[in-house]
């Protein structure tokens, strides 16, 4: 059992009594701070990263940390791994290369949330057994966004239980985790044998797997859905979905027997007809978008028709019009990431004010169908073409992007819809994966993590993969800040001696037999790594776990192993690397990983605690 002697004789001789309370004060100005960060943390009174930087200000200057020490985090390893990851991340998605993937899960998944959750969980969870989590759900992350798009289920739903299956992954292996990758030098420096690779793949196995069952059982009941929720919603599933505008873009064939043969668009009379819109015709000079109101129908022609199935069918049995399934040369108006919806207002000094749709023209000018028109206070749909424009109006228009983008420089219009989904380079396919590949590669030859990913991230600007404005717009900054404020708390927790004065006076509280050894332990080391690096609290548990093992006839070897595996229980605070760049992802607040990462920890600890006792036993 230890005793107050063991703290003393550590840090402080007998007679130096003015060093021994300095550095009582800094621990009880430390905690104070602590327990004043993890309160504003779980309330969420200020923005998380706000609170980080708060914190990181306070052990500034409580004078805890020099100047040099409270600004470390923003050089740290992991600041940097998470920059680089953010970049490689950016350029996997510029290049299609998510796109592709992405219809491939959905095709064999079949848009089933439980099958979508286990398979991309368990394949994250494999690839972090092997390199570091933060790779592997940043791999994953741009797929797991455009699946939650075109399932439309919830990234909320999505995301968390994938990354918390990465942190469960970097417990398959010994190279997978910091913690893990340092138990073998911290035993050999104890005079203790190593451990093998695969050593704690059991364990890690049995953790990983019982995750999944959680999250496939009971997800739906700790993720359950927001109303406010709108993390994957971007600015065109918000319009769509406040507007109630069809997105359904069918092709159609204008037959000899058909009643429009002959007929120009404007006597046909389809416009009038509510939430059906002729987006395109193709004629013999070629295809033409947002055809003129005057152009004449002839058969043989093809025409894309925006609106609902019910009306479009109704359409097509009154002019009697075949469907054609085959997208064929409308395949950039029945595909999402090449055309879309906009809203424009109307300035003041705009051209159009006013006048008509009709009198300025605008299908001729920019190639986009006008669908929808807010004036005055009222929606007014069907044929709006003759209704006069003042200023303050709105217009909901559809078309190509690259128009849309055309309407954006127009000095007549002010866009009010992002254009969120950027165009393909599937040219760079190749260079995007060799300069990803290359990171991982060297991450696994033993080169530091971070090194190997930064190079990685700035072959992609090298490459011209992406821009060097592109690489600093994907970063997080958020995130960034975040884990930069809280690295100086695990900092101060080693200088002050406080992490080893917790950590001697609970183990001696609880280590009494093999199953209290293993719940102190446990709970310590949890506790440590969700106020500090997992690596630093696995080398300041390792020498007190020697000797307390030493002195209560454990197995020390087990032990610390046992205490690195759990540093990786860090799920209840968005303070792990991974929980803090998935937080904006998946529209998280603090207290989401509270109600969900509680459980996770317990189920942790029972797992962990009952595999290491048998073993020990």
């Amino acid at each position: 059992m230890l005793n107050d002697s063991v703290y003393k004789n550590r840090y402080f001789s007998s007679d130096d009594f003015r060093i021994k309370n300095v550095m009582n004060t800094e621990i009880g100005i430390l905690f104070l701070i602590l327990s004043v960060t993890i309160f504003l943390l779980i309330f969420e009174f200020l923005r998380i990263d706000l609170i980080a930087i708060i914190c990181m200000l306070a052990l500034g200057w409580s004078g805890i940390l020099s100047p040099n020490e409270m600004l470390s985090g923003f050089s740290s390893n992991a600041v940097i791994v998470v920059i680089a990851v953010m970049v490689l991340g950016r350029g996997l998605e510029k290049t299609g290369i998510m796109d592709r993937f992405t219809s491939y899960v959905l095709k064999k998944v079949n848009n089933d949330k439980s099958r979508i959750i286990f398979w991309i969980s368990l394949a994250v969870g494999l690839l972090s057994g092997f390199i570091q989590n933060i790779g592997a759900i940043a791999l994953f992350l741009p797929g797991i966004i455009q699946i939650s798009r075109k399932s439309k289920i919830s990234s909320y739903e999505l995301i968390m239980p994938v990354a918390f299956s990465a942190i469960l992954g970097g417990t398959l292996t010994l190279v997978a985790s910091g913690p893990l990758v340092l138990v073998n030098d911290l035993l050999k420096n104890a005079g203790l044998d190593a451990f093998g690779i695969f050593s704690v793949t059991p364990v890690g196995f049995l953790l990983l797997f019982s995750g999944l069952l959680f999250f496939l059982i009971f997800g739906n009941r700790t993720l359950s859905i927001k109303n406010d929720i709108s993390s994957n919603r971007t600015d065109q599933n918000r319009l769509i979905e406040n507007l109630s505008v069809s997105t359904n873009v069918q092709q159609f064939l204008i037959e000899k027997n058909s009643n429009l043969v002959g007929k120009t668009i404007e006597d046909s009379v389809i416009r009038q007809k509510p939430e059906v819109n002729i987006l395109a015709i193709k004629r013999e000079s070629g295809l033409e978008y947002s055809p003129w109101r005057n152009t004449v129908f002839k058969a043989g022609q093809e025409i894309a028709i925006l609106g609902s199935e019910e009306n479009i069918l109704a359409m097509a049995d009154k002019h009697g019009l075949k469907r054609i399934y085959q997208a064929g040369d409308f395949n950039s108006l029945l595909n999402s990431k090449e055309s879309g919806f906009a809203e424009m207002i109307i300035p003041g000094r705009s051209e159009i004010t006013g006048k008509t749709i009709r009198d300025y023209s605008i299908r001729k000018r920019f190639g986009v169908e006008p669908i929808l028109l807010f004036s005055q206070g009222k929606e007014i749909r069907g044929d709006i073409s003759d209704r006069k424009i003042s200023a303050g109006d709105s217009i909901i228009v559809y078309g190509l992007r690259n128009k849309i983008r055309d309407l954006r420089e127009s000095l007549d219009f002010v866009v009010a819809t992002s254009l969120q989904v950027d165009e393909m380079d599937t040219s760079s396919t190749l260079k995007a994966l060799l300069c990803y590949g290359m990171a991982i590669i060297f991450a696994l030859l033993g080169f530091p993590v971070a090194l190997a990913f930064l190079s990685g991230a700035i072959g992609m600007v090298i490459t011209r993969i992406i821009s060097i404005e592109e690489m600093y717009r994907s970063i997080e900054w958020k995130v960034v800040f975040l884990l930069a404020g809280l690295i100086p708390l695990g900092i101060a927790m080693e200088k002050t001696g406080a992490a080893a004065f917790l950590a001697e006076n609970l183990i001696a509280l609880m280590a009494d037999n093999n199953l209290m050894a293993l719940i102190s332990v446990g709970l310590l080391a949890t506790l440590f790594t969700l106020v500090m690096s997992n690596t630093g609290a696995i080398v300041v548990l390792t020498p007190i776990i020697i000797e307390m093992a030493n002195i209560g006839n454990f197995d020390p070897r087990t032990m610390v192993l046992f205490a690195a595996v759990c540093t990786a229980n860090s799920f209840v605070l968005p303070t792990h690397q991974v929980n803090a760049f998935i937080q904006s992802s998946g529209g998280y607040s603090n207290a989401d990983f509270l109600k969900t990462g509680i459980w996770m920890t317990l189920i942790f600890l029972i797992v962990t605690i009952s595999y290491f006792y048998i073993i020990m036993v």
